[in-house]
């Protein structure tokens, strides 16, 4: 039996492949950023290009530190940014533009001419999202309406679509000599274009956008030998495909309706196991697909985004300077007991969950003279709490699951500080797992299970180990003046795009 699994987590800001064993611990993991590009405001792209060459590097370079030869990968899973568009010639393997992000907002005048007919709500019934530039679907109509030849090249049977999952494994498994064109349903959940239902691609959405069904790919289970990568003389199974979110569901292992976990990345994304059936959401929250096994029936989630979680951490870096790494905005929202009564709200690039607002723009409330950096550090941190809060308010409305504690994962869960707010304010214990790295498990998991090299879940559920619990420790009446306050900041950010 070979002796490990191998994924590739080709996320926001950079690309990584990590190694595991059977245990489902980390044997080594190399990772790439790639090149963030801001052609305009609110426009955000990525080099498809860049994106394949970071792929290749860092497979072979996991592979040259472990000393794992290809031969003793059993199978490689794929997990990625969602909602990431690319559309590329399948005769030469070029993007016929830049991937348009999922954080991307030049859809907004496509999403508003739709609304004009049903509202933002249109498609919720058939696909569980509401209209929101967030979504492939809208990016694929820009790419087909403003890129001179996409259309012709479409109309000649040479175009594709696919979100990075795609793109990836269509150049993994040959590319231009027979690259296989595929998604899996998770993935195909998030383009506003597959009826939840049917598990297909949704005629009369893609009639009202004007999207010839022949560049979509073909959508398949998350678990199943989709075909193979040649590495050397190795030809490896890839076997595993979950878009980023349900990849670290997977890996939290969350298999039972009432199970949720929050990932603390770029965004932030809390998703809510439902079952077998779709819950269709009244409270501004996007009902998803977590992922389908081999020849079982799938499982839905109900979804909280929010936009920007750890990126405004890189902001507070990067634009302000007020910190040379991320990890030291934790000391510095130390340096003060509370937040001196400001809040920043994120919405740099319009609210997500669960208000949808696109019109909505970031600001700082409640500054005085007393407030200094710490302050800010704090609030900051602050404000991914309190938007997950919002997420949770929703979801326990929704579903009528009470939650009894938040599984966490992803980068910012090494902050104690954070995760200690995070429990107070939500008021249920927060538990962080052994192996954080949940999105990249989840996707090993998924090719694992397709391949036979685990048995099944509950092989997958003995894995999961807790490595620390925080416990709620705030006096209630506090917690209810400070989550009273952020709403009430988040209301003057409403209608700043006119």
């Amino acid at each position: 039996m070979q002796k490990y699994v191998a994924a590739i987590d080709q996320g926001t800001t950079s690309t990584r492949c990590m190694i595991f064993d059977h245990q489902g611990n980390i044997v080594a993991v190399d990772q790439k950023e790639h090149q963030q590009i801001f052609p305009k405001p609110g426009w955000v792209e990525h080099d498809p290009l860049e994106i394949w060459e970071r792929t290749q590097e860092v497979i072979g370079n996991a592979l040259r530190k472990s000393d794992i030869l290809a031969s003793d990968i059993a199978a490689f899973g794929i997990t990625n940014q969602r909602e990431t568009t690319v559309v590329w010639d399948k005769d030469t393997g070029k993007p016929f533009y830049n991937a348009i992000v999922w954080q991307d907002t030049r859809t907004d005048q496509i999403c508003n001419e739709l609304a004009n007919n049903g509202g933002m709500e249109r498609y919720r019934s058939k696909v569980g999202l509401p209209l929101a530039t967030y979504f492939s679907g809208p990016k694929i109509k820009w790419i087909l309406d403003n890129v001179p030849g996409v259309r012709k090249a479409t109309e000649k049977g040479k175009a594709l679509f696919g979100n990075i999952d795609s793109w990836l494994m269509w150049n993994l498994t040959g590319g231009t000599k027979g690259g296989i064109h595929v998604t899996d349903v998770s993935n195909a959940s998030r383009c506003m274009l597959m009826n939840l239902k049917t598990l297909d691609w949704d005629d009369e959405i893609l009639r009202d956008l004007d999207i010839p069904r022949s560049i979509l790919p073909v959508i398949m289970e998350s678990s199943i030998n989709y075909g193979y990568t040649q590495i050397g003389d190795s030809q490896i199974p890839i076997a595993g495909d979950l878009g980023d979110q349900q990849a670290a569901l997977f890996g939290q292992t969350c298999f039972d309706a009432g199970e949720a976990k929050n990932t603390y990345g770029t965004g932030c994304f809390m998703l809510l196991n439902t079952g077998e059936q779709p819950v269709e959401s009244k409270s501004g929250l996007l009902t998803t697909l977590g992922y389908k096994l081999h020849q079982q029936k799938a499982v839905y989630c109900l979804e909280g985004s929010i936009a920007i979680a750890g990126a405004l951490v890189q902001w507070l870096r990067d634009n302000l300077k007020m910190i040379e790494s991320s990890s030291e905005i934790e000391y510095l929202a130390r340096t003060v007991e509370d937040n001196g009564g400001i809040y920043f709200v994120p919405a740099f690039s319009g609210l997500y969950a669960p208000y949808w607002r696109s019109d909505a723009r970031g600001a700082v409330v409640g500054l005085t003279r007393f407030v200094n950096r710490g302050h800010i550090a704090r609030a900051v941190l602050e404000a991914t709490a309190f938007q997950t809060r919002e997420v949770l308010d929703a979801m326990e409305k929704d579903s009528g699951v009470k939650l009894k504690a938040l599984k966490v994962d992803g980068g910012m869960v090494v902050n104690d500080l954070l995760m200690q707010f995070q429990s107070d304010i939500l008021n249920v214990p927060v538990v962080r797992p052994k192996i954080s790295e949940t999105t990249a498990l989840g996707a090993a998991y998924a090719a694992g299970l397709a391949v036979g090299y685990w048995k099944n879940l509950d092989e997958l559920r003995s894995n999961w180990g807790k490595d620390r619990e925080w416990s709620p420790a705030m006096d209630p009446d506090r917690r209810k003046e400070l989550y009273r306050q952020w709403k009430k900041a988040v209301t003057k950010t409403f209608d700043w795009i006119e």
